[in-house]
């Protein structure tokens, strides 16, 4: 199956974009597993807000990368990135083809482009304490000690502005500083997703998601791990949370969740374009194209 270089395709494509449906065709046809790179189903518990793959889908083809952590241990970029390899390592050595699923960018490139990031651990005092200062102030912090990964990071994105300013006061040194590339050796084919009626999309799985479940999903993270988890600021759990906490009324959750989820969309078709540049699929039909292309790429 494999030339000189082993072969890994990659399935990407914005939040909503049907991804998942789309590999798990692929898989099939070509009788192979998936390794996610979502950076929110890496957790347990976090299923409808996160549309990971259900039970019964990954009863059809195993997934890998899904379920690694719990909430209340945050994932980095670094540890994905070490999981992710010896996923990865493991299909090359059994012979199979190694085929990446997902929307997150900068977990994505950090396996295909082999960016090397510090492996600071979680520092959890300093955490609580930037949680406490909040969002803005982060933000603002962050803009003095390394205004580089402000431009990289979304100012609503709490998780990664915390994480920039724990690699800051732990090393001493920028995130953006840090970043190093070591490409692994593996020939990659980029497939994406660019959905024309992707708003419609977003906005039927977030009217899903309130009618069929991430309120229970929501209240059991909330009592296991408290309302304060950083997780929780997540789009569609934020929201979810309100409605439970400050009784906020659904329809205006789904509002809220569905306008923010496309203006994420709209950041990661950017990330894509301009960090990656995938070959997109025909929409009409992008199973049958997206065999062509791995036949093409295999043979």
């Amino acid at each position: 199956m494999f030339s000189s270089q082993p072969l890994v395709i990659v399935l990407i494509g914005a939040t909503a974009s049907g991804k998942t449906e789309l590999g798990i065709e692929i898989a099939k046809y070509f009788k192979i597993h998936i390794h996610n790179i979502d950076s929110r189903q890496v957790y347990r518990g976090m299923d409808i807000g996160t549309a990971k793959p259900s039970k019964s889908q990954q009863e059809t083809i195993k997934h890998f990368l899904i379920d690694i952590e719990d909430p209340s241990t945050p994932m980095n970029v670094k540890r994905f990135q070490d999981y992710a390899k010896k996923s990865i390592d493991k299909d090359i050595k059994n012979k199979s083809l190694p085929f990446l699923v997902g929307g997150s960018g900068l977990y994505m490139n950090s396996i295909t482009k082999g960016f090397f990031v510090p492996d600071v651990p979680p520092q959890k005092s300093l955490r609580d304490q930037l949680i406490k200062l909040g969002q803005k102030k982060c933000w603002e912090i962050l803009n003095i000690c390394d205004p580089i990964s402000t431009h990289k990071i979304n100012y609503a994105d709490q998780v990664r502005t915390i994480r920039a300013l724990e690699v800051f006061y732990v090393t001493g040194k920028p995130l953006s500083s840090q970043k190093l590339q070591d490409p692994p050796p593996w020939k990659i084919l980029e497939l994406g997703l660019n959905r024309e009626d992707l708003k419609e999309r977003i906005y039927r799985r977030t009217k899903n998601m309130f009618q069929f479940g991430i309120l229970e999903e929501t209240k059991k993270i909330i009592d296991q791990h408290g309302k304060d988890l950083s997780l929780l600021n997540t789009i569609g759990y934020k929201e979810a949370k309100d409605v439970i906490i400050e009784n906020l009324g659904i329809d205006k959750a789904v509002e809220l969740a569905t306008s923010k989820t496309i203006q994420f969309a709209k950041r990661q078709k950017t990330w894509f374009r301009n960090k990656n540049n995938p070959i997109w699929l025909d929409n009409k039909n992008p199973l049958k194209d997206a065999i062509i292309k791995i036949e093409s790429a295999l043979s």
